[in-house]
């Protein structure tokens, strides 16, 4: 499987992950996330290989989010229905992404990504 990066490239986060990857000689194929969003059954992989909770998710900080009222709404949620509204919209999902073999990275801290990339 080839590293995957899901990224806004407006995102102040997604690119400094991204420059931290380049750096660090990590190969990854590029995916927009407004272009290209994640799908149902791809989030639904996701989320359970990265043994995250959903809501960790949600780009909580998004303008999307807060318009959609989210913050009250998710707690009566469905995981069926927390997944639908992620795959509706790119920017209600958390990025950068990094998909590898060696697990799944959501938001960016580089001590995360160096423990488990280096």
């Amino acid at each position: 499987m080839k590293n995957l990066f899901i990224e806004y490239p407006k995102c102040s986060t997604c690119k400094k992950a991204k420059k931290w990857l380049q750096e660090n000689g990590i190969e990854f194929d590029d995916r927009h996330i407004i272009e290209n969003n994640p799908s149902k059954e791809e989030l639904k992989e996701w989320i359970k290989k990265s043994g995250k909770e959903i809501k960790k998710w949600f780009n909580t900080s998004g303008l999307k989010y807060k318009e959609l009222n989210l913050k009250d709404k998710i707690a009566t949620m469905t995981e069926e229905e927390k997944i639908e509204i992620l795959s509706s919209d790119g920017m209600l999902v958390k990025r950068p992404i990094f998909i590898s073999d060696k697990g799944i990275l959501i938001g960016f801290k580089e001590d995360e990504w160096t423990e488990m990339l280096k």
